[in-house]
């Protein structure tokens, strides 16, 4: 009987399948459906432009300090991996709430860093999801996962604008609060299968979690690419990119065109990696040419004057990263680390949120000095520096282990 119920535990159906997306889908909602108005918000606000790239910086803050704990504290503690994903969706709906009623610069500052501790809990969705796979369809994984965390935040990101126009800066923290708590209510009937472990294993100490973790091959360099292409995504779409179309005449509502010229791209390149297999030779060819696109768009897009071009260059950039991110996402994954699996991709994702922290933090002090030209190309010197190291990986990844 015990053996029944165990195998029914460890079956994953279409269900199950179907719930933990819907989770997904409202862990990213209430994470963004306030942001493209974010940064025009606090500029009401009176703050500056420091200010800001400290604020928007500060949601990567919590990323970097406490993924990678949490991915070793899981992976020793595995039963806790659905609770801290559980845990996530409270402390947005608390973070919502103090965009609601607080408004000074340290009380949205803890609300951000606080909205950080959720996308924290990423590292829980995609270990729990990844189980629900081969390791062999870990791309699979890992694309369709992206593409359920691009499609909220496209709808989410694209229906701000018109909640703020219509019904003021108050109603897209409401709306965060509100998906939080749907989330959490459909997360506590989502599957965790268990890792099996031999009798015999002996119990690594924190500091073994470390060490092995740091001497998994090429994961330090691909996490450093992955620094790099968060940081540009959150200068432009996530960061600067409002505030800038601001300047050019682009009123809150229209920003729905330039969020929808980044994402449907976006999104569909996302789609596309679940259900396309690629030679390494030519996922190496792909990261390469996205890097170069998406540099000569951040030279260009300060030179946009008008709505269309604008969108026409974000267009652009949502399909470069939309490859970019889910391939180097998906070498992650594939990564042969089964017993260290959590701590890997806490690892990958603690640090690769150091771009989301510095990116939006070095480009507010740029703008702050020099403009927003400057903020932007930024992210296109970013995005070249990305390149040796790039090819710096892949001889890696060829050489013998």
């Amino acid at each position: 009987m015990a053996r029944v119920l165990q195998e029914a535990e460890t079956t994953i159906t279409i269900k199950d399948h179907i719930l933990f997306l819907s989770t997904v889908f409202f862990f990213w909602f209430a994470t963004y459906i306030y942001v493209p108005t974010f940064s025009l918000y606090l500029e009401q606000r009176n703050f500056s432009y420091a200010a800001i790239g400290i604020i928007l910086g500060s949601y990567g803050v919590t990323q970097v300090l406490i993924r990678f704990p949490l991915g070793i504290l899981s992976d020793m503690l595995q039963r806790i991996r659905k609770q801290l994903y559980i845990g996530g969706f409270g402390v947005a709906a608390i973070s919502g709430i103090m965009f609601v009623y607080l408004d000074s610069f340290t009380a949205i500052l803890i609300a951000r860093l606080l909205a950080g501790i959720t996308a924290s809990m990423w590292v829980m969705a995609t270990v729990i999801y990844a189980q629900y796979f081969l390791r062999s369809q870990s791309s699979r994984a890992m694309g369709t996962l992206q593409f359920l965390t691009v499609m909220p935040q496209f709808i989410s990101m694209a229906i701000a604008g018109f909640l703020v126009q219509g019904f003021g800066w108050n109603l897209p923290f409401w709306v965060a609060v509100a998906a939080s708590l749907c989330g959490m209510f459909l997360a506590l009937f989502i599957k965790d299968l268990p890792v099996e472990r031999t009798t015999t294993e002996v119990k690594p100490r924190v500091a073994d979690y470390i060490k092995r973790t740091l001497q998994v091959p090429s994961l330090i360099s691909i996490t450093a690419l992955s620094m790099i292409g968060h940081g540009i995504l959150f200068i432009t779409i996530f960061g600067f990119t409002p505030l800038y179309a601001s300047r050019i005449g682009v009123d809150e509502g229209s920003l729905f065109w330039i969020v929808t010229a980044f994402f449907i791209p976006h999104a569909i390149a996302s789609l596309g990696l679940a259900f396309i297999s690629l030679k390494e030779s030519q996922i190496q060819l792909i990261l390469v040419g996205s890097l170069l696109v998406t540099a000569g768009c951040m030279f260009v897009l300060p030179f946009t004057q008008t709505l269309i071009t604008l969108s026409m260059v974000h267009a652009v950039i949502g399909l470069t990263l939309g490859l970019f991110l889910p391939l180097l996402l998906g070498k992650i994954a594939s990564l042969p680390v089964q017993s260290i699996r959590t701590s890997v991709m806490g690892f990958y994702q603690s640090f690769y949120a150091l771009g989301i922290f510095l990116g939006p933090l070095i480009a507010g002090a740029i703008a702050q000095s020099f403009g927003l030209r400057e903020t932007f190309w930024f992210g296109a010197i970013l995005a070249l520096i990305a390149m040796p190291l790039l090819l710096k990986t892949k001889v890696k990844s060829t050489s013998p282990a």
